[in-house]
């Protein structure tokens, strides 16, 4: 029987583990449920290798519980080297009590969900920190019965699943769009699983599933069958009938007990508490919030239990570290009794509800409950739980570190294969483990290459991916494990835990789609301009009912775009904020309006256009192909690059090696890897012999790119130094020198670098970060420094793909859009300002050795804000930095925070842009709800560029009353935060300031006097004409038929979703677009109605005579008339002749000239269009490719009546 990769990895851990002969006794002391055993003298990847084994061979899941979150996360990802993925989970703590949440990013809840779903699966290893535990969970018997397993071909009522759907946490949407979501549309129910990268669509027939598919939220597809799934619970508490009114009535009580206590007192903790009951009551008794009811969870379920107690069968817990475990309960019992006192004494808490913590006896005696291995490094008395029984002793030795330095490396290789030690050699991917093979074989050592780390056979040398954090040896087991860390002296990237990737795939999305057109939002006619959307308004006319789009003008005046003509209206996309003036209909306002922009933008790609062509008359150096040393170069990046970066990477490289100067632009958010791009760029161009110049807006950014180029250039013979004002005149005299004399290869700087006294040798490569940000002299520098030299452009805010499309052809543009794969998703939560959380949220990040950003955006308070800081927490440093400031103040106070001489950086939002701080993984933004969201998109992007789980707090104070409008920016920054269409908006809002920087901020009124959207319409026009390319006039047929053709809300009834159909179906161009929408619509709504048919037939109708070069088909009472262009005469007359056994005199031609008409008495309206469908197919037959706009000539099968 032949073994998975993923058995024989773990097989051989465990054979390798038998030989010690430790390892029966400690695997029988488990077996016999020993109250407690230990284990010293092993930590880290060794201690995890050592636990998979005893998974393993005690076949029992094991909680492997640790002092912090970090500890926790690195031991996931050692254990994810030696066991099945889908066997290891990690359970992380929520840092956050949940009565202060307002809302809360989706990832954490996932990877809990998970974690809970695997142990009641059966046996795995789940890794928590203690504080975890702590926690009350429901239970686990409850929760059991929110998970909801369906099969295709098997028996269920639709509306019991919907039902177990709200109990299990789901909330019901229109459409499905993130996790914990769910939509029912007839007889599909659309759900998306917190705990899956994709949601799954239930077809229904009656009361059978028909089928189960996985589709695709971006486009609203299937892309997938499956035969059956697994929906978990959404939420952590799943209730029944009987257990929700439990809830409710023991809230009541408590409520009924406060009004008793505080009648006719007003103000008060008392008095703030029966107003925080009242309110959540309401929204509890007004529907199914679980996430509401989780704050109340012990009167909701007083069988709450522990995370212990989902273990479907025996269990082991290891506690890691005990001492310093012990430590941290001791620290959480501290700060949370502090907590707990706080918000008892104002108003925000029941009593009952500090019960969803243990306190720290209840926790011993839980964990005292279940036998307990206790692993350490060193051999100390636990503190708190049972004395062993046994002790072991082992012997596991951090591995040796090389540092680069091969000679050595091969020798002790050398020196391990004679003393017949197993020696495993653990590389980032299959390309740096075949290197590493051929490398050895070179030298003489026999190398393999495996898929993944098995350990090998006494004397062998294996080679394998994975992603261990760092090696170690075993000397009695004579084993070796050697990660590139050691090897060398390369930090080794954590694969982060497999979340789902929801938040990074809607980062890609939100810059394609707007299409949430909802009433009240600002829409663009192209012919009558800027008005207010009212909604979709179904109407009957000549007796059919047709949808139409309601937009109010200035004055009142409204206009009802028929659902034909939609593609005219487009949603208004101006700077987040700005309010548009609404145009006046009838007025020629709005003519004088686009005649400017059109003049305006014709301007700016007539200096494009003449930029582009001055380049490309320019020769400039033509470097040399990939030298060993690039590649060496490359291999030595301690990350996987992202297809994007590939992609970048590449046609940077060919640009280079052309004869003309290289003008690329490259796009993608701070950490995404842009200055690995450049870094790539800078290292070829000095292979040339070519100096390199790296120019940058801020000092600050001057010394981070400093020290990245450093670090990573550090093994080749490559000079740089940086031109700031931070360098003496005697050392700014010096780098001017080596310029000019070219001993400096690569020189780093701020404008300082355009001066006039800057001097080059031969300077191949200019590289500009954020190019917007510089004046306009340095501008005008710059263009002479840019003339025959390649430069490659970096920028952070993002490019609208609608403006790359318009300016293809005249700048050469690429996108880094995917995140790095071992980027954690940024925990986010929105709460209420509080003297406790924020203390606990520093001091949380101090302790795991981080910095923190605090985010006050107002500058006569800012030094008051650090005083009540300081008195908060003593022992921390602060540091104060704000625009105000002088600019070379500013820049030390930053460049001393990087350094580490702060912990603090109280700021305003001078920190939105550009920095990139891995070491800052805590974020803190006082009063949220007046910040924009782009803003508050920006700075939380400013926090969890490293592999550590970082944290933003949203916070805003809670007012005696939230006014309409602070309610409203809550509900935004909720939105924003769980990933709804405030992420979008926010996105959309950085696109339209990518737009002003990269065409010039004069070009920011020309945006918002007509929209995004028809700007850059506007702009892709005024290219192509300029360019000669212009599209030849689609016609665009009247088609006026008495047909009911719209979608009745009783098939969609979200008129968004009904909106988006109408624009595709009537920018549908050729059949097979037609046949996708006809799929689209029965994949997501069902089978068509006979409007919905007949509307797809109009659209056929609409293709097929423009195509034949029919301008016009009109009904007028019992007859139908068609027109087309004078050529089509005779191809008219003709297919009516050739048709007449079929239609007989219901069709004729007009004499003298290019038209027809269809008599329709006595006919329905799927025999009216079938029969225009089969004349025009026929005259396409006999038109002359000059006539229409033939195109696609397959037959349209779009699903008009025929095919109903």
């Amino acid at each position: 029987m032949k073994v998975a990769p993923e058995e024989a990895r773990t097989e051989a851990l465990v054979r390798l583990w038998q030989q010690l002969p430790e390892f029966p006794s400690l695997v029988d002391g488990i077996r016999r449920e020993l109250p407690a055993q230990a284990v010293y003298g092993i930590t880290g990847p060794a201690a995890a290798s050592l636990l998979a084994a005893l998974s393993e061979m005690t076949e029992r899941s094991l909680f492997v519980l640790t002092a912090d979150q970090a500890t926790a996360d690195a031991m996931t990802a050692d254990l994810r080297v030696w066991l099945p993925e889908d066997r290891v989970a990690v359970f992380p703590a929520v840092e956050v009590l949940p009565f202060e949440v307002l809302a809360s990013s989706p990832e954490l809840r996932a990877l809990r969900l998970e974690a809970m779903a695997r142990l009641r699966s059966g046996r795995c290893v789940v890794v928590a920190p203690v504080a975890a535990v702590a926690r009350r969970l429901a239970d686990p018997r409850k929760w059991e019965t929110g998970r909801i397993e369906l099969a295709a071909g098997t028996t269920w009522d639709r509306d019991d699943v919907v039902a177990r759907l709200v109990a299990s946490g789901y909330e019901r949407a229109e459409q499905v769009e993130r996790p914990g979501e769910f939509a029912v549309r007839g007889g599909i129910v659309d759900v998306f699983p917190p705990t899956e990268e994709q949601p799954v669509r239930i077809e229904f027939f009656d009361d059978e599933i028909e089928s189960i598919r996985v589709f695709d939220v971006a486009s609203q597809r299937s892309t997938g069958e499956l035969q059956r799934v697994t929906l978990l619970p959404a939420r952590e508490l799943v209730l029944d009938e009987g257990d929700w009114r439990r809830g409710l009535r023991a809230l009541e009580e408590r409520l009924e007990r406060l009004r008793e206590e505080t009648r006719g007192r007003r103000g008060g903790p008392q008095f703030r508490l029966l107003q925080r009951l009242e309110e959540d009551l309401e929204r509890l008794a007004a529907g199914r919030d679980v996430a509401a009811a989780e704050r109340y969870l012990t009167l909701f379920d007083p069988e709450a239990a522990t995370l212990l107690d989902y273990a479907a069968g025996p269990s082991l817990v290891v506690w890691l570290e005990p001492r310093t475990m012990v430590e941290a309960v001791e620290d959480r019992e501290r700060q949370w009794h502090e907590r707990q006192a706080d918000l008892l004494e104002r108003g925000e808490i029941l009593p009952e509800q500090a019960g969803l913590y243990l306190d720290r006896e209840g926790l011993w005696s839980e964990l005292a409950r279940r036998p307990a291995l206790y692993v350490s490094l060193l051999l100390r008395a636990s503190g708190a739980g049972p004395e062993p029984r046994a002790v072991f002793s082992l012997s596991a030795r951090p591995a040796t570190m090389f540092h680069g330095q091969w000679d050595l490396f091969e020798e002790e290789v050398r020196t391990w294969q004679r003393q017949q030690y197993r020696v495993l050699l653990v590389t980032q991917d299959a390309g740096r483990a075949e290197h590493l093979r051929r490398t050895l074989d070179e030298a003489g050592i026999r190398a393999r290459v495996g898929s993944s780390p098995v350990i090998p056979e006494p004397g062998e040398v294996v080679a394998a991916p994975g992603a261990l954090s760092e090696g170690f040896e075993l000397p009695s087991l004579r084993t070796v494990v050697l990660t590139e860390r050691e090897i060398f002296g390369r930090r080794v990237p954590r694969r982060r835990a497999p979340a789902p990737s929801h938040a990074d795939r809607i980062e890609v999305q939100a810059l394609e789609r707007l299409s949430d057109l909802k009433p009240g939002d600002y829409v663009v006619h192209v012919h009558h301009g800027i008005g207010r959307f009212l909604g979709l308004k179904t109407m009957e006319v000549q007796g059919v009912q047709r949808d139409y789009l309601a937009i109010q003008y200035a004055g009142g005046d409204r206009l009802y775009v028929p659902t034909d003509q939609i593609e005219l209206v487009q949603k208004y996309v101006g700077a987040e904020g700005h309010q548009p003036r609404l145009a006046k209909l009838g007025s020629a306002e709005w003519s004088k309006v686009k005649q400017r922009v059109k003049e305006s933008v014709r301007e700016l790609a007539g200096e494009l256009l003449a930029l582009y062509a001055a380049r490309q008359a320019v020769r400039g150096h033509a470097f040399s192909p990939d030298t060993p040393w690039q590649r060496q170069f490359e291999e030595a990046f301690p990350y996987e690059e992202t297809p994007d970066q590939l992609e970048a990477i590449a046609a940077v490289k060919a640009d280079m090696e052309r004869p003309q100067p290289m003008d690329r632009l490259l796009v993608g958010d701070v950490g995404f890897g842009k200055t690995e791009v450049a870094m790539r760029a800078a290292f070829k161009a000095v292979q040339d012999g070519k100096q390199v110049a790296v120019l940058v807006p801020t000092t600050v950014l001057a010394y981070q790119h400093e020290r990245t180029f450093k670090e990573r250039f550090a093994q080749f013979p490559v000079t740089i130094r940086t031109l700031s004002r931070f360098a003496s005149p005697a050392e700014q005299a010096e780098i001017l020198s080596g310029l000019a004399r070219g001993t400096i290869d690569i020189v780093i700087g701020t404008h300082r670098l355009v001066q006039p006294d800057v001097r080059f040798k031969d300077l191949g490569l200019l590289i500009i970060d954020e190019e917007h940000r510089f004046g306009v002299a340095d501008k005008e520098r710059l263009k002479q420094l840019k003339q025959n030299v390649d430069v490659l452009t970096l920028t952070a805010t993002p490019i609208p793909r609608t403006l790359h499309m318009a300016l293809a052809g005249l700048r050469d543009l690429s996108r880094i859009d995917t995140p790095p794969r071992n980027r954690f998703p940024v925990q986010t939560f929105v709460v209420e300002w509080n003297e406790g959380l924020v203390r606990d949220a520093i001091e949380r990040e101090l302790r795991r050795g981080g910095q923190v950003f605090y985010v006050h955006n107002r500058v006569q308070s800012i030094q008051a804000v650090r005083r009540r800081l300081e008195r908060l927490l003593p022992g921390a440093r602060f540091a104060v930095a704000h625009g105000q400031m002088p600019e070379a103040e500013l820049e030390r106070v930053m460049v001393a925070f990087m350094a580490g001489e702060a912990d603090v950086l109280i700021c305003t939002t001078i920190i939105e842009s550009g920095l990139d701080m891995p070491n800052v993984n805590t974020l803190i933004v006082e009063d949220a709800d007046r910040l924009g969201l782009a803003q508050l998109y920006q700075l939380r992007g400013r926090v969890g560029r490293s592999d550590r789980v970082a944290y933003a707090y949203f916070t805003y104070r809670r007012d005696k009353v939230l006014s309409e409008d602070a309610q409203k920016r809550l509900q935004a920054i909720k939105d924003f935060t769980e990933l709804g269409s405030g992420f979008k908006l926010a996105l959309r809002d950085l696109e339209i300031r990518g737009a002003g920087n990269l065409l010039g901020h004069e070009q920011h009124g020309f945006i918002a006097s007509v929209g995004f959207d028809l700007y850059a319409q506007l702009l892709e026009e005024a290219v192509r004409e300029l360019k000669g390319q212009r599209r030849p006039p689609r016609l665009k047929p009247v088609v006026d038929l008495v047909v009911d053709a719209h979608i009745p809300d009783s098939y969609i009834r979200d008129a968004r979703q009904k909106i988006e159909f109408y624009k595709r179906v009537n920018l549908a161009e050729t059949p097979r677009e037609l046949a996708e929408i006809r799929e689209s619509l029965q994949d997501r709504y069902g089978p068509l109605p006979e409007p919905v048919r007949n509307l797809l037939a109009l659209a056929e109708i609409r293709q097929l005579a423009a195509r034949c070069g029919v301008f016009r088909i009109e009904q007028a009472a019992t007859r139908i008339d068609l027109e087309a262009v004078a050529p089509q005469a005779g191809p008219l007359a003709r297919a009516c002749e050739e048709l007449r056994a079929q239609f007989g005199r219901r069709l004729q031609p007009v004499r003298g000239r290019p038209a027809a008409f269809f008599r329709i008495d006595g006919l329905g309206d799927r025999e009216v269009l079938n029969g225009l469908r089969r004349f025009l197919r026929h005259l396409l037959r006999l038109t002359p490719p000059t006539a229409g706009s033939k195109g696609d000539d397959e037959p349209a099968t779009a699903g008009g009546p025929s095919q109903g």
